[in-house]
Order: structure tokens, then C-alpha cells, then sequence
């Protein structure tokens, strides 16, 4: 790897992010936040721009951002803005203890949505700013963010969004990687936006909206009230996030495509059809087991198409507690925790794609045993996958299950009960939030040891970056010069 095009990336990232802070500072100005507040954000903000400009005059010229530079550069990336990102909270003391700090910042870059905070609403605005505007970083994904706003030094900027670009296969909108990243982000801006005009409309203030729109755009859910979304108590604004949230959860190749008026090739893909019948099935299994609960209709469809649509785009927004639903209710919404959205979207989990292309393996594995001399070819949108991409997804697959398994591991050797610790590691791995037991939308990460939510950490930036970014790191193969 070299070394060289790592640095200096990461210290144009160092830069962006230093840049960055100053909207924090100008929201705890604006609310009078106190000066130490919003100081340190100044202070963090300024040190890290420093930083980043040593680390960018490092020089690369002529070399390229090959496919180990692009595995280290996503994997490093993430932690280093990680770690900095939630020296703001530290300094100012919202959140004393760094390893809690850097707990709250991963899940905020990462868009789990995970808290260790028991009282959200005692956090200084600036910081719940801040809190929720990582979600919109990292989003879309901070390095895709990176290539869309700053000039690049170095070739090789595609190999950057294969290793952070969600999903079993990465697709180019156009020729080259930094303007596919600056139509994506252009589209997920203007998204962004019209949700913050349309929550406003609804009766929220301005940095509720704002926090809101964070969260459901980044599939994140941070909010900064105790209740989240049910402290409004509006049914027009639980709307609107649902259908946000799964708006977001769709892959964004989608939306590019509407804009250059290809419907046909928008509404016959198969992995948005998937992903509607999971959302559709997911919402009337549910509604069966509960709607003895309710006197109300559509108080019942509400309630289940927003946690729905919160727990498959692994948002993790709540508007009631579903910790009280029947068992078969809890099952179902950890089947969700693990399918995820679309790949390409900002939501987490397995993706839907590959759920999609396992069945289909496991069907052409039946037809086999029965008809050996049959040749099969497993088709996605009409097209057959290539062998490459159906191995891709077992190992991607099999990899997961012992990762997971391990983190499972870590995290039950001293704590827990196994309904919190195994939905716990499914909320983190797979960028949810809330989980089932203590870590249910009335509880939190705070009971957990400081071990215990170093793990969660890595457990949500592995879940983000889809294992294999993070995994690298541990190789010798990766450190070698080319």
C-alpha cells in the first residue's frame, strides 16, 4: 500500500471535516449556546484543519489510488473522522468520557443511530447539531462526500467508492467516479431539503427539522427528544418520514435514472420490486399480531408502516415502544434488521440484492440435486450474474455470520442478557439503533462496559463499509509496498 496517497487523502478529509465544524459554531451562536460550547468546536475544528494541511503536502504527483490505497484509505478514514469528530463533545464536556464520545460520533458517521445518551435532550443544540449532522455525512458515505466537493491530486477515485459504496457490485453513473459521486450528492441534497421545507410546514421548528431530516436521510435516527418521532404526536409528520426513510432506502443510481426519464428501467428493477413485497409483507404480518392492541385502523397502519419502514432502511426511528409487541412481531423485525435496504441507498444491512440472489442460489441448488445435467443460470433485471458476483455474495455471506459471531462473542463474555447482546450486535453491525431488550427504543448503550462499546464502534464501521474495508487492515498483504 502506499502509504504516501493515504496520508494526504486522509488529510484532505481532515480538512473538509475542520471545515465543517464551523456550522455547529454557527448554530450554538445563533442559540445561545454557552461560548465553551460552542468554542470547542472551533478549537477541534482549527487543530484537524492544521493537521490536514501538513498531510496534504505530502507529494503524490503521478502516483494512483489503487485497490489497496482505496480498502485503506475508506477503513482508516472512518475511524480517524470517527475519533475527531467526537473530540467536541469531550472538550466541552457533553459527553466527558472519550470512549462514549466516540461511541455517539461512530454511530452518528455511520448512520447507526446507536446512543449511549439516557437524557438526549440535556445536549448543548450545537452538539445535537452535530450529533445529527454526521448522519448527513456520512450518509451517502464520507469519502463519496470527499470526491463529489474537493479536487483531486491522485488517479483512481472509483477504487474509493467500490471499497465504501454499499451492495455486491458497484455501478458508475458516468465515466468518472468524482462526478458519479457529485450527482449522487446533488440528488440526496435536494432530497434533504424538500424534507426539512415539508417537516417545517408540518410545525417543526427549525433544528427539529433539521435534525429529523438528518436522520431519516441518512437512515441514522438520531433525534434530540427523549421520545423521538412520537413526541410530536402528528400523524401527517409520521407520514412523512416513513415514506422518507423508505425513499432513502432505495438505491440512488434509481433516482438518476427517473431524472433522464428511463422509466422502464426503473420500475422493472428487480431489487426495488423485492424490496416494496419485503416492506408490504413485513407490514401485514405485523398488523395481524398486534391489532388486538388497537381501536384504531389507522392508528395500527400507521404505527407499523413507521417502524417498518424505520427497521428495513435501519433508521431506527420509533414512534411507539415495539419492545411491548407479541414475539412473532420481534422476530420480524429483526428478519428486517438483517435484509436492509437496496444497495446503492443509505440504508444498512445484508442489502436486499444479495437476500434476493441467496434465494435464488438456494433454488438452483434444489433444481440441481433433482436434474444434475441442468444448466442454470441465475438472472438479476434479465441479465445472468456473473459466477464471480454469486461467489461474491456465499463468501460476503459466510464472512458476516462469523463476524458477527465474534462480535456476539466480545460483547457476551462478562454483560448482557442474549436478547439485548445478540440485537444489540444486529442494531450495530447492521447501522440500525435501537435494538430489542435494554438497547430498545426506550433504552440505550449505556449500561455496557467501555470494551463492550469499543466493539459496538468497530461493529458499526465494519457494518458500514461491509466488512471487508475494515478486515484488511489486520492483513500484512495490505501494509507491503506495491
Amino acid at each position: 500500500m502506499n502509504k504516501r496517497v493515504v496520508l494526504k487523502t486522509i488529510g484532505e478529509l481532515l480538512i473538509l471535516e475542520g471545515i465543517l465544524m464551523i456550522l455547529p459554531l454557527i448554530i450554538g451562536i445563533i442559540y445561545k449556546d454557552s461560548t465553551y460550547i460552542y468554542l470547542s468546536f472551533l478549537k477541534v475544528g482549527a487543530f484537524i484543519t492544521l493537521l490536514g494541511l501538513l498531510l496534504t503536502r505530502i507529494n503524490t504527483k503521478g502516483q494512483i489510488i489503487g485497490v489497496k490505497e482505496g480498502l485503506g484509505i475508506v477503513s482508516i478514514s472512518w475511524i480517524v473522522l470517527s475519533f475527531f469528530g467526537s473530540l467536541p463533545f469531550v472538550i466541552s464536556k457533553s459527553i466527558p468520557s472519550l470512549v462514549d464520545a466516540f461511541f455517539e460520533t461512530t454511530s452518528g458517521f455511520t448512520t447507526t443511530g446507536a446512543s449511549i445518551l439516557t437524557d438526549v435532550e440535556k445536549l448543548p443544540i450545537s452538539m445535537t447539531f452535530w450529533r445529527s449532522f454526521t448522519h448527513f455525512i456520512g450518509g451517502m458515505g464520507i469519502l463519496v462526500f470527499a470526491l463529489a466537493v474537493l479536487p483531486k491530486g491522485v488517479r483512481g477515485d472509483v477504487n474509493v467508492m467500490k471499497a465504501e459504496v454499499p451492495g455486491p457490485q458497484f455501478g458508475k453513473l458516468v465515466s468518472k467516479a468524482s462526478i458519479t459521486a457529485m450527482i449522487l450528492y446533488k440528488i440526496y441534497i435536494i432530497m434533504t431539503l424538500v424534507l426539512i421545507i415539508i417537516l417545517l410546514l408540518l410545525g417543526m421548528s427549525p433544528i427539529d427539522a433539521m435534525v429529523h431530516a438528518f436522520g431519516a436521510a441518512g437512515t441514522g435516527g438520531f433525534s434530540n427528544k427523549a421520545t423521538s418521532v412520537a413526541y410530536f404526536n402528528s400523524p401527517a409528520i409520521e407520514y412523512t418520514l416513513a415514506i422518507a426513510m423508505l425513499l432513502y432506502g432505495i438505491n440512488f443510481n434509481l433516482y438518476y435514472y427517473l431524472l433522464l426519464k428511463k422509466f422502464k428501467e426503473v420500475f422493472s428493477n428487480e431489487e426495488l420490486k423485492v424490496y416494496f413485497f419485503v416492506v408490504t409483507g413485513a407490514i401485514i404480518l405485523i398488523m395481524v399480531n398486534i391489532f388486538r392492541g388497537y381501536n384504531s385502523g389507522e392508528k395500527l397502519f400507521r404505527d407499523t408502516l413507521f417502524q417498518v419502514s424505520s427497521i428495513v432502511t435501519t433508521t431506527g426511528y420509533a414512534t411507539v415502544n415495539f419492545n411491548k409487541w407479541p414475539l412473532f412481531s420481534h422476530v420480524v423485525l429483526l428478519a428486517l434488521m438483517f435484509i436492509g435496504g437496496m444497495s446503492g441507498s443509505t440504508a444498512g444491512g445484508i442489502k436486499v440484492s444479495r437476500i434476493n440472489s441467496l434465494f435464488k442460489i438456494a433454488k438452483s441448488e434444489v433444481i440441481k440435486i433433482m436434474n444434475p445435467d441442468k444448466v442454470i443460470f441465475i438472472r438479476e433485471n434479465n441479465r445472468p450474474l456473473k459466477k464471480s458476483v454469486l461467489s461474491g455474495i456465499k463468501a460476503y455471506i459466510i464472512v458476516y455470520i462469523f463476524v458477527f459471531a465474534g462480535i456476539f462473542f466480545l460483547v457476551s463474555f462478562k454483560e448482557g442478557d442474549f436478547l439485548s447482546n445478540f440485537s444489540a450486535v444486529a442494531a450495530t453491525m447492521n447501522n440500525i439503533g435501537p435494538g430489542l431488550g435494554i438497547v430498545g427504543p426506550d433504552g440505550s448503550f449505556a449500561a455496557y462496559s467501555n470494551f463492550s462499546k469499543l466493539v459496538f464502534s468497530m461493529a458499526m464501521i465494519i457494518g458500514r463499509l461491509e466488512i471487508y474495508p475494515v478486515l484488511v487492515l489486520f492483513t500484512s498483504n495490505l501494509w507491503r509496498k506495491r
